[in-house]
């Protein structure tokens, strides 16, 4: 079958790709770089923009299904550049979808459009969670948008899903980890809170068997056809915890230190304001949406997407730490 990943070169990207060739699919990949990590896959790659809908259109001729895992994500930039990737971006991909028969579409959403300030989850479900609102982040507030596009333009003749997994980490990071190393070996990194507020993550390969598994099960009429699923790994801990077993397997200084949620949220207003007035570069260290979720619980449900599309986590935390810890020691 012949299937299109847009994002290919991204962490999570580059696993479905990976995945897809080895299930003996013929895989493209639509990216605005060029990836050399695709190649020996035998991965086509297609250069372009998702807000350029003539690229998008161009790209998708001939394929049989679409991953769309493609997104601009951060905690900070400008609204209209999250807009143009994201929503634009998705709108594309569904315009692509009807204009050349395509009849399934995976679309890589994020736990983030149920966000609430500071309102815990435990064991929610898309049933149970609703989306969020007065988001304080233009991330959110454009995957939120996005991903109800796609699950209103599931019909008889394309069959839509949505997956939000929570917190990719794993061998292969270039994002999450790297982060965390380079700033508990400045010493800026703080637990929001006490740091015992308990969050899901999801380990690479478990993200992208959730994938594979919508790709299987999802048709018109499908149990999962039309609805939103959370993904992770199934095993809810704390903040510090598993922040520390990361640091740990990249053999990074632990993180003991705490900031109480008021303070950093009070500094994540102040650099909000300052980013912008005195055009500094980059992302600023804290936002009041960054300091909402580091300091709230939020774990899910595995049971609807077991249900629907028998997923199921091959890979344990314990495991996955292991493996990260033998990939870094022979990178």
């Amino acid at each position: 079958m012949k299937i299109l990943v847009t994002g290919g070169g991204g962490f999570l990207g580059q696993a479905l790709c990976r995945g897809l060739v080895e299930r003996g699919h013929d895989v493209a990949s639509f990216n605005r770089g060029h990836y050399p990590e695709l190649e020996p896959l035998g991965v086509r790659q297609l250069r372009g923009d998702l807000a350029d809908r003539d690229a998008v259109l161009a790209a998708a001729r001939g394929v049989d299904a679409i991953f769309h895992n493609a997104a601009k994500a951060g905690a900070w930039g400008r609204y209209d550049s999250y807009y143009a990737a994201n929503v634009t971006g998705t709108q594309n991909v569904l315009d692509a979808c009807h204009a050349h028969g395509i009849g399934k579409l995976i679309y890589t959403s994020t736990p983030s459009v149920t966000h609430r300030a500071t309102h815990p989850v435990e064991g929610g479900t898309a049933d149970t969670v609703p989306y969020g609102e007065n988001f304080q982040a233009p991330y959110a507030t454009t995957k939120t948008i996005a991903e109800k596009a796609v699950l209103a333009a599931n019909n008889a003749d394309l069959a839509t899903i949505a997956l939000r997994p929570r917190l990719i980490w794993g061998p292969g990071d270039q994002q999450l980890l790297p982060r965390l190393v380079e700033r508990a070996k400045a010493g800026r990194l703080r637990f929001v809170g006490d740091g015992n507020n308990r969050i899901d993550t999801t380990y690479i390969d478990n993200a992208a068997q959730a994938h594979f598994d919508a790709f299987d099960h999802l048709a018109p009429g499908a149990a999962c056809a039309g609805k939103a699923y959370f993904i992770s790994n199934g095993e809810p801990k704390a903040v510090r915890e598993i922040v520390n077993a990361l640091l740990a397997a990249a053999g990074a200084p632990q993180v003991t230190r705490t900031i109480p949620f008021r303070a950093a949220y009070a500094i994540g207003a102040v650099c909000e304001g300052l980013w912008p007035l005195l055009r500094l570069k980059g992302e600023p260290p804290m936002t009041r949406f960054l300091a909402e979720q580091l300091s709230t619980t939020h774990w899910y449900s595995m049971e609807p997407a077991t249900r629907d599309i028998g997923y199921a986590p091959k890979v344990t935390v314990t495991e996955g730490l292991e493996r990260l810890r033998a990939s870094l020691h022979h990178a």
